[in-house]
């Protein structure tokens, strides 16, 4: 006989939303296989284009990442000569992440990319800003 207490998968938010963000994340993989980097790569990579010149504590913070998890991603963004790290004369304990020239670059070539998941997605724009919107409104709950 079922337990009533068990929770089933049908009944959790937490399952939906990790399906959708590893298919969305699927979807990005060819176009980001032709910019010869990965999806959190591409993450990082969208905060410099920001805002070039952040600290790796910083980059962290905005993308939810440790700097045991972040920095092994950014050496490897340094050896596909995208980026530079540079340590602060003031206090070599922070470490600065800039664009080099072929970071700059890929950028234009990266500006088509969310079209194009759009276009795979096919959903109205208003319907993934709705999406959105409700994600950012539970992350910041989940936050505080």
């Amino acid at each position: 006989m079922e337990n009533p207490k068990t929770p089933k998968l049908e009944n959790q938010i937490c399952f939906p939303l990790y399906v959708i963000a590893k298919e969305i994340t699927g979807l990005y993989r060819p176009f980001l296989d032709e910019l010869d980097i990965t999806y959190p790569q591409y993450l990082v990579m969208m905060i410099l284009w920001e805002s070039d010149g952040l600290t790796v504590t910083h980059i962290g913070e905005k993308l939810f990442l440790d700097s045991g998890t972040l920095t092994p991603l950014l050496k490897r963004l340094e050896s596909k000569g995208l980026i530079i790290r540079k340590r602060k004369k003031e206090d070599e304990r922070v470490v600065e992440v800039f664009l080099n020239e072929a970071g700059r670059k890929l950028r234009h070539k990266a500006c088509e990319i969310p079209g194009k998941i759009q276009q795979k997605i096919d959903i109205q724009p208003e319907e993934l800003l709705q999406l959105k919107e409700t994600v950012l409104k539970i992350l910041n709950k989940i936050e505080k």
